[in-house]
């Protein structure tokens, strides 16, 4: 890692957050998880000790004989914007940054006790400059949330969780465990959006950065703005059958669909919250050990249940009218998936 006490300014006019906590980026449902786990006073510690014996050598010394770091003489560019990316989301030791030769389209943060950053070369030719600086962005945000050791420990316990799958009922805990766990990972990935945007400071180079993960290369070919009018037609489109399926396609995933994060990225540019860090109003790590664990559940429900109140989504609309005593979730899914006439008319009920 690099030694940022020398002053490394960035390479054009953004503004800097000094002391800045990961509290200020973090999506409220991967906060409240992370500042309960960071409670866990040692256990952290611990595993990152013990992941830095072995298995992070060996990583990096795997990337240190295959990849390229970067450095003043190699890809410049890019070891000039992690450094930036410390610089402005003041963190004092930069993570090595590594290009790998793969087509695969990919960025990751690696590492617990010491993260590296690693992009492929995919990637690298995708992106523009731009774009590279918000995706290394997010990926810092990763390694100052922390997201690999507490994911890591989660793990652990779902590991040792699974030798209860035999008792009645284990396997359907288990499930709602891995199902909770992965609604967690999508939820980080927003929050290290925020973080590259953060870094970065420019809203249509994170949004375009997302737009090429689901269309490639061809920018003429793509309309930012455009790309959001498709996720608003994702989020309100069909019937609760399509409300159904979507939320069935996304459960398996470890990161939000391209659409649903471009839409939540722009909205929480256009927010308060954003607004109030740019001007230098934004939560202090010097603060973290006094944040309240249930406060930030609080907020976590808040946000969820905002989410609901304001979404269009078919599914979430039935959600609405259940919570305001219309109806029940199985008799509008059943009469949606049978074809069966709802209750609406006086005649259809005569009639059956």
């Amino acid at each position: 890692m690099t030694d940022m006490t020398k002053d490394s300014t960035p390479s054009r006019r953004r503004e800097r957050f000094p002391g800045i906590s990961t509290r200020a980026w973090e999506h409220p449902a991967d906060r409240s998880a992370l500042v309960a786990l960071r409670k866990l006073t040692g256990f952290d510690e611990v595993l990152k000790k013990l992941a830095g014996l072995v298995s992070e050598r060996s990583v990096r010394l795997m990337f240190l004989a295959t990849a390229v770091k970067t450095s003043e003489r190699q890809f410049p560019e890019l070891h000039a914007m992690v450094r930036d990316a410390a610089y402005v989301l003041d963190l004092d030791t930069v993570p090595d940054l590594y290009v790998t030769q793969d087509p695969t389209v990919n960025a990751m943060c690696i590492g617990m006790d010491t993260p590296i950053i690693v992009l492929t070369t995919g990637l690298v030719e995708l992106l523009d400059a731009e774009e590279l600086r918000a995706v290394i962005g997010h990926e810092v945000g990763h390694a100052m949330s922390g997201h690999a050791v507490y994911r890591t420990m989660l793990l652990i316990l779902t590991n040792i969780a699974t030798r209860i799958a035999w008792l009645p009922l284990g396997n359907l805990a288990i499930t709602a465990v891995i199902t909770a766990l992965k609604e967690w990972f999508r939820k980080a990935e927003l929050s290290c959006d925020r973080a590259g945007l953060l870094a970065g400071q420019d809203l249509q180079a994170s949004m375009r950065g997302l737009m090429k993960l689901a269309g490639g290369h061809h920018l003429g070919e793509m309309n930012v703005d455009a790309f959001l009018e498709q996720a608003e037609e994702y989020e309100k489109a069909g019937d609760l059958r399509d409300g159904v399926i979507k939320l069935l396609q996304v459960l398996p995933q470890t990161h939000p669909f391209a659409v649903v994060r471009v839409a939540q990225l722009k909205k929480w540019s256009e927010s308060d919250e954003y607004r109030s860090i740019l001007a230098g109003a934004y939560p202090r790590r010097a603060d973290d050990a006094e944040t309240s664990v249930g406060d930030q559940w609080k907020a976590a429900a808040e946000s969820y249940s905002k989410s609901v109140k304001e979404s269009k989504d078919p599914l979430m609309g039935l959600l609405r009218d259940v919570a305001g005593g219309v109806g029940t979730v199985g008799g509008k899914l059943r009469d949606t998936f049978t074809g069966k006439p709802t209750a609406s008319s006086g005649s259809e009920q005569s009639g059956e």
